[in-house]
């Protein structure tokens, strides 16, 4: 069996601070037959890019490559997430598409492959990461690279007519027929793109998952839903009950429910839209008012943004008026953090409280929802309240309680029946959730993606 070869964006490097769980999953596949991993390096040159960096630890090699600042700007900050983020979760309208930043998408993948190709090995198995990396494929074949190559995307995939609203995108999609196999989120993801190559790929869907391109060249796809280490989620909420954070947090609440989202400060996250909804679960459900605190912690990220400037400043209006309509002296409805916690604290608030809200409008997967589910006390188990556009939805549809989070009314009645369910019936629901996420956990989805691709 050959080597693994990982490339992604940015990459776990051995001392770094401590990498989440599809880090960690990744670099035990690679320990397992001793591999590669190869990325960005995380700094900027101030010259030009391509400087290279080296270093082993134990069975991994780790390969970086530094970029410059415009290639920066223009790859990662421009196209990738100013272009294909929001084309890629079903926001054409923030589309910002330039000439100049898809050239830069398409040069930085040159170079990454021109600087990965020396290092591989026929028998190689090369698994690439995410929509920064779309292209590598094509790139690297076109250098000679025979091993087999693998791609997962763990945004979702939009429908083909949105994918064909941006210009050059025959061209961009068309880099992923020289994957061997293509991973996918859900089902629903891989029926869009199938779609999508028969209607505007120029190829035929030759069987479901297996896909001819208008050269004749076959290649399989299929979903691959991604999740956590769910043992180890359980085990370090369990734990951090104990903690000073978690404590200060469950003396905070005085005895009152906990309501809780975690997301990153994005617009694909449904945030305005959750903080209405809890608005109009205070005015539709007057009997808890003063029985529920919502806690929503939102890191800020790519904050130079406009759009997420703006998004900050929205939720900092609505939070502002949701207390000031309903506080009490001693209640303040909603508390929005925007600042990063510690990975076994967060597991700690999961398990204190009695609402997961996680809605988004649109999102791949989401793991903060099975993370809730990790989370929970067995014995007095939260509700998850899950948005039916997240990837999670289709695995943790029967035990979650399913909302649209375009309509308010419908979420906060969710919010309502949440905090009105029997014990019997929320660990009845946990229990269904958990049983799927202990079978089906992040090491079962990584083997699963190495076992397809290498059967060819």
């Amino acid at each position: 069996m050959g080597r693994l070869v990982v490339v992604s964006n940015r990459v776990a490097l051995p001392g770094a601070a401590s990498a989440g769980g599809l880090a960690v999953a990744l670099l035990a596949a690679l320990e397992e037959t001793g591999g590669l991993w190869f990325g960005w390096s995380g700094k900027i040159d101030p010259q030009e890019s391509g400087r290279m960096h080296e270093r082993e630890h134990g069975r991994i090699r780790f390969v970086t490559v530094d970029l410059s600042k415009r290639d920066h700007d223009d790859y990662y900050n421009g196209f990738a997430n100013r272009t294909l983020w929001p084309l890629l979760h079903f926001r054409v309208d923030l589309v910002d598409y330039s000439r100049e930043t898809y050239a830069a998408y398409r040069r930085v993948n040159a170079l990454f492959a021109e600087k990965l190709a020396p290092l591989l090995r026929d028998d190689d198995i090369v698994w690439i990461h995410d929509y920064h990396m779309i292209p590598m494929a094509k790139l690297l074949r076109e250098l000679g690279v025979r091993c087999r190559l693998g791609f997962f995307l763990h945004v979702p995939m939009p429908s083909s007519d949105l994918l064909a609203a941006l210009p050059q995108h025959q061209r961009l999609f068309e880099g992923l027929s020289s994957y061997d196999l293509i991973g996918f989120q859900t089902e629903r993801d891989l029926e869009r793109f199938q779609d999508y190559v028969r209607l505007f790929g120029r190829g035929r869907v030759i069987a479901h998952g297996v896909l001819e391109t208008e050269r004749g060249r076959r290649l399989r796809a299929g979903a691959f839903p991604i999740s956590i280490d769910t043992g180890y989620v359980a085990s370090l909420a369990t734990a951090a009950v104990g903690k000073a954070s978690v404590k200060r947090l469950a003396t905070s609440l005085s005895g009152r429910a906990l309501a809780i989202g975690v997301d990153r400060l994005d617009y694909s996250k449904g945030l305005p839209e959750r903080f209405r909804a809890f608005g109009r679960f205070l005015q539709r459900h007057p009997e808890h008012r003063g029985k529920l605190t919502y806690l929503q912690i939102a890191p800020v990220s790519r904050g130079e943004v406009a759009e997420y400037q703006q998004l900050r400043g929205e939720l900092e209006q609505l939070a502002g008026h949701i207390n000031g309509s309903h506080a009490e002296p001693d209640w303040t409805p909603v508390r929005y953090v925007n600042r990063n916690y510690p990975h076994a604290s967060l597991m700690g608030f999961y398990r204190l409280a009695r609402v997961g809200l996680v809605t988004p409008l649109r999102d791949g997967m989401n793991l903060v929802a099975k993370e809730f589910v990790a989370a929970q006390d067995p014995d007095d188990p939260g509700v998850l309240v899950l948005s039916s556009f997240a990837g999670a939805a289709r695995e943790l549809g029967r035990g979650a309680l399913l909302v649209n989070p375009y309509d308010l009314d419908g979420v906060a009645d969710a919010i309502a029946a949440a905090m009105e369910m029997p014990l019997s019936e929320r660990q009845a629901r946990w229990q269904a959730m958990m049983d799927h996420l202990r079978e089906h956990d992040i090491t079962a989805w990584r083997r699963s993606f190495l076992a397809a691709l290498r059967a060819g």
